[in-house]
């Protein structure tokens, strides 16, 4: 593969103070209208009483379905707050999604968890072989990271709806 070849794969870069959810959803929704079949999670936060910046629930885009992303540890806990559970079932998400016949993934992020080998990475690489672009998120900090997954070969978008509509819209003039 030469190096001006892109695999069907695009990331929006983001800085740890954009709120890039509403973006993804925003063009989730755009492209639901436009009838394309949408598989894969995005995530919402979820208002609490308290100032809790952890808590997340995941949107199934095939079905709607949302479930909690966060899990409650209790007061003074310093751990990691993502349930390994709701990351399972955005897993089974995802794949549900491809047997179905899907046309474009979303994934919430590639984040500390596809980083480090984990999380929904399998799922954005069996996607991508399958031939089912994939559209996420990636903080400047897992850029590296990123381009290593990628081989340098994905698509690197600004934090707009425009953008990633235009990408979709220039991956289906190609197929």
């Amino acid at each position: 593969m030469s190096a001006d070849v892109a695999l069907p794969i695009a990331a929006i870069v983001y800085k740890p103070t954009d709120h890039i959810e509403p973006v993804l959803l925003e063009a989730a929704r755009a492209l639901a209208q436009q009838g394309v079949q949408l598989g894969g999670v995005l995530q919402h936060d979820i208002p609490t009483t308290i100032d809790d910046p952890c808590g997340m629930e995941l949107e199934d885009l095939a079905n709607g379905e949302r479930f909690a992303l966060s899990q409650d540890l209790g007061s003074g806990s310093e751990a990691c707050r993502l349930d390994p559970n709701a990351l399972a079932h955005a897993a089974v998400a995802v794949r549900g999604a491809l047997e179905r016949g899907t046309e474009l993934v979303f994934i919430n992020k590639f984040g500390a968890q596809e980083a480090c080998g984990s999380g929904l990475r399998a799922e954005m690489a069996m996607a991508v072989t399958s031939g089912v672009p994939v559209i996420t998120a990636v903080g400047e900090r897992f850029l590296p990271e990123w381009q290593h997954f990628t081989g340098g070969h994905s698509t690197l978008l600004d934090a707009k709806v425009e953008s990633i509509l235009a990408w979709w819209a220039g991956l289906a003039r190609r197929a």
